[in-house]
């Protein structure tokens, strides 16, 4: 019964995609097999996603992991995104996390009870950040991202952050759109970390590159970083 739940899954999926964006897809994700890429475009995904989850009866489909398709782990975290129970939300999250491989699917967990449960949250990106796992690290800084630089952010978080040191380059983008987006935010208490060059070489200059090209930066603003360049 559940070899059959799953190949019906695969089955709807391999009916919404498309060749064309298939290929498309399989380039801007290098770190996963392109076999492997059905090409479903993401609103497309979400929307089967939100009929799966109303039925009620994905329970299956998540305790099948690792999956066969990386369409399969878009939708499985579209579908944890939507669990409105904290404790459960993580439950399920802390199992999917080691099986994340790519930036894509990453950037896609989003879950929706976090906004409501920072207290809790925050203890868990604490053990997140420090996991081996590049993505489960990745996660972490990206959920301080989205909600802990604006009336939850704690000094503390920046030092949280330029500590993570890591040889992935997926790791080190996110640090540094992290950094970028709290200039953005919170200019006074992160040019600091900028002014000092505690983080990489490569990670320091990305940041300033993406804080110039935002537009939320002042020209005064981008015109200084310019000159802490390494």
């Amino acid at each position: 019964m559940n070899s059959e739940y799953i190949i019906k899954i695969q089955n709807d999926l391999k009916n919404l995609s498309e060749k064309s964006y298939k290929e498309f897809s399989a380039k801007l994700i290098p770190t996963v097999d392109p076999d492997t890429v059905l090409g479903i475009r993401l609103p497309i995904l979400r929307n089967y996603a939100t009929q799966l989850f109303k039925k009620g009866d994905y329970d299956v489909f998540l305790r099948t992991l690792p999956h066969e398709y990386f369409d399969e782990n878009h939708l499985h975290s579209f579908l944890i995104c939507k669990i409105k129970d904290f404790d459960l939300c993580v439950n399920e999250l802390e199992k999917f996390l080691p099986y994340v491989d790519n930036w894509s699917v990453c950037d896609s967990l989003r879950p929706v009870c976090f906004s409501k449960n920072k207290d809790r949250l925050i203890e868990k990106i604490y053990e997140w950040i420090y996991s081996d796992h590049p993505y489960t690290v990745r996660f972490a800084i990206e959920m301080l991202m989205t909600h802990f630089l604006d009336d939850d952010f704690k000094r503390e978080y920046l030092d949280l952050v330029s500590g993570v040191i890591s040889d992935e380059y997926y790791v080190n983008m996110m640090i540094s759109w992290y950094f970028a987006t709290a200039l953005a935010k919170k200019y006074k208490e992160t040019i600091s970390i900028i002014e000092e060059k505690t983080l990489s070489v490569r990670v320091h200059n990305k940041t300033i590159q993406k804080a110039i090209e935002s537009y939320r930066i002042s020209d005064e603003a981008k015109n200084y970083l310019k000159t802490l360049k390494i």
